[in-house]
């Protein structure tokens, strides 16, 4: 559009309050019609990025300055300092200074965390709590009903992505998508200054104790589990290149791969209903941008996962190579299952609802005083803005309440119905030996 100065006075002839304007940068890219009346910005700042989207009421760099690229933000989203890189926030986001939130992370509605806080590859559900001091790149967390009950992640805590194979093939699950997406499961607690050895799951209402490292799938709801002081010492010969079964470690990666499936379906067939206003059509086409994303670099880590396995495997074949279970199963079957998962992942975009999620959809829909029993604009909410979105679009409907209001019968449903996406995926995984 031009130099700073005019995307300066743009900004502020559109509403956007800047406190100290000649300290704030804005690339020529962005798109002033993008950001909305009523952003506060502080000194400092640098806003980039031709999909930058900010809705209402944001705040950004009130305790330092924030350095904002390509993401989207919902309303009333608050980013204090910090650097932000393709990632998509929705309402009421409230990030501490000085994070590093990094490519393929979207944070759902009411997410906070506090200072020094290092996201990527990055999903957390609505009301997702976070201290300060963590790293939690390559995770999907869930769990919580509410502002007052909800999952936490507490202070110098690490997700350990990165192996001594160098790879990271290591996503982990912390709760899941089918059920996590009804807000009505137990919170799950990791407890600060430990960490988490990916790829892990964990299920509803654990609580892992401060101060340990989990190595351990936690798959029974509600444990607490803290480990013994000491496994006992380890010395011996060790050769980065060699692996050890593969089996659980794709498994994992199925699942994670089938849980982002689901949340792609739940963003595509539900979520998009609810995007009514302008940043809110934004931060949905932001969501699926990250989903792409997070689906492109797990087939990427998937890829050089199997050449290290292929690489083991030749070097397990030398009589002086450590003793290993052997990764053929995987070798040989990951040309074939790498295609199918594609082929999934590409078939995603046309994905249509059974026919029980279609009904449920449209009877809550009608009794919200949204649609007619043919899919139209009921007299209720008649269709009054020019240039306004489908009649299938919720009209003065928070998704939030909606989903607590769903009756438990319809989350039943719902959820068999992310589960059967997921399962879809984990399927494929029968082609592995599951001693490989």
């Amino acid at each position: 559009m031009g130099n700073t100065r005019q995307m300066i006075a743009a900004l502020q002839e559109r509403g956007v309050r800047l406190v100290a304007p000649e300290t704030v940068s804005v690339g020529p890219e962005v798109i002033p019609a993008r950001i909305a009346a009523g952003v506060e910005i502080h000194p400092g700042c640098r806003l980039n990025g031709a999909t930058l989207a900010i809705g209402p009421d944001c705040v950004l760099g009130e305790e330092g300055p924030v350095a904002i690229r390509d993401c989207q933000l919902g309303a009333r989203v608050r980013l204090r300092g910090g650097f932000f890189d393709r990632t998509t926030l929705l309402d009421d986001v409230d990030a501490g200074s000085c994070a590093h939130v990094r490519t393929g992370t979207l944070l759902e509605e009411c997410v906070s965390f506090g200072h020094s806080v290092g996201l990527k590859q990055t999903v957390l559900l609505p009301y997702m709590t976070m201290g300060s001091l963590i790293n939690f790149c390559d995770c999907l967390m869930s769990g919580g009903t509410g502002a007052d009950n909800h999952s936490e992640v507490g202070s110098s805590y690490v997700h350990f992505n990165f192996t001594p194979h160098q790879d990271k093939a290591t996503a982990s699950l912390v709760g899941d998508v089918p059920r996590g997406v009804m807000m009505d499961q137990p919170p799950i607690f990791l407890g600060g200054q430990g960490g988490l050895v990916g790829p892990r799951r964990i299920a509803y209402g654990t609580v892992l104790a401060a101060g340990q490292i989990c190595r351990q799938d936690v798959l029974t709801p509600g444990r607490l589990i803290r480990a013994a002081a000491s496994a006992g010492g380890i010395d011996r010969p060790y050769d980065p290149r060699v692996m050890g079964g593969v089996g659980r470690r794709v498994v994992a990666n199925l699942q994670y791969l089938g849980n982002l499936l689901a949340l792609d379906a739940w963003w595509r067939v539900v979520r998009a209903r609810f995007a009514r206003e302008t940043w809110q059509r934004h931060c949905h086409e932001g969501a699926l941008l990250r989903l792409t994303e997070m689906f492109d670099e797990r087939m990427k880590r998937l890829d050089q996962f199997a050449e290290k396995a292929a690489l083991s495997l030749s070097l397990a074949a030398d009589p002086d190579a450590p003793p290993c279970r052997s990764p053929r199963a995987f070798v040989a079957a990951w040309s074939a299952l790498r295609e199918a998962l594609r082929a999934q992942i590409a078939a995603r975009t046309a994905i249509v609802p059974p026919a029980d999620v279609h009904a449920i959809l449209a009877t809550t829909y009608l009794n919200a005083g949204v649609l007619s029993p043919n899919g139209g604009a009921s007299s209720a909410s008649p269709d009054r803005r020019r240039g306004a979105p489908p009649s299938n679009v919720i009209e003065d409907r928070d998704y939030l309440a909606w989903v607590r209001e769903l009756a438990p019968v319809n989350k039943q449903r719902l959820t068999a119905w992310l589960q059967s996406v997921v399962d879809a995926c984990v399927a494929r995984g029968t082609i592995l030996d599951s001693n490989s």
